[in-house]
């Protein structure tokens, strides 16, 4: 097999959107768990002290989180099928990839700092995906077009082609 088929079977195992999840941002991740014949959800609450290879399908987090005093570190595949969701409840001011550094520390001295961002906007990746696709299908323009405009041209597109004569669509 080539590279570029294995790349191709590697992008169909892919999810459509996943939410954009960075190093120091607290997360919750909803897994699935098999127990004999069923299945049921878990979720797993802690501070990503790593992102690995975020645009392959073998993308993978590192989640810590501190249980009864001990600290409990947990890998997730992203665009694994038994991960259901993942949802950032906080982001924090870091400036590292990998924050190993937190697993010597507790306390105060573990604490980040917390930064301002939209949560529902990060939380929703389909929205994302539908903004990027559109910015790149429109021709980029100096000038910004207001709402109005944008739903002028649209109304005037669709008349002009519905009233072109048949002679002029057939060339």
């Amino acid at each position: 097999m080539s590279f570029t088929d294995l790349k191709k079977i590697g992008d169909a195992q892919k999810k459509p959107a996943v939410v954009d999840v960075r190093s120091g941002d607290t997360v919750r991740v909803t897994q699935k768990i098999k127990e004999g014949e069923k299945f049921r959800s878990q979720v797993f609450e802690g501070v990503v002290i790593r992102t690995d290879r975020k645009n392959s399908h073998t993308a993978r987090i590192t989640v810590r989180k501190v249980t009864s005093g001990v600290g409990v570190e947990k890998s997730f595949l992203i665009h694994s099928p038994l991960v259901e969701k993942i949802e950032i409840t906080r982001r924090a001011k870091v400036r590292r990839k990998n924050l190993s550094f937190l697993r010597e520390r507790s306390g105060k001295s573990a604490r980040l700092t917390n930064k301002a961002f939209d949560r529902a906007a990060v939380n929703n990746p389909e929205a994302a995906v539908v903004e990027e696709e559109v910015a790149a299908s429109e021709p980029v323009t100096d000038a910004q077009p207001t709402e109005e405009t944008v739903v002028e041209a649209a109304t005037t597109e669709s008349t002009e082609t519905s009233e072109a004569p048949a002679s002029e669509t057939a060339e």
